[in-house]
C-alpha cells in the first residue's frame, strides 16, 4: 500500500529541504497540511497538486515555488 500522507520529516526528505524549513512550509497559508492529533501530515495528492500549481508565492524566505 502506498502512503497517502507524509510526516514533516518525510516531507523534508522528499523535497530535499531541512526539517525547520519543512515546518515553515507546513505553516505557510495555502500549503496543504492537516493536524491529526499532535501530528502534522501532508496529503501526497494535495502536495503534488500544490507543486503543479507552482507552490507558494512567498519568495522572501526561500520557500518559493
Amino acid at each position: 500500500m502506498e502512503k497517502i500522507t507524509l510526516s514533516v520529516n518525510e516531507l523534508a526528505h522528499t523535497l530535499g529541504i531541512g526539517r525547520s524549513t519543512a515546518y515553515e512550509l507546513v505553516n505557510t497559508p495555502g500549503f496543504p497540511s492537516a493536524n491529526v492529533g499532535k501530528r502534522i501530515v501532508v496529503p501526497v495528492a494535495a502536495l503534488n497538486e500544490w507543486l503543479a500549481r507552482g507552490g507558494t508565492q512567498k519568495k522572501a524566505d526561500g520557500l518559493a515555488g
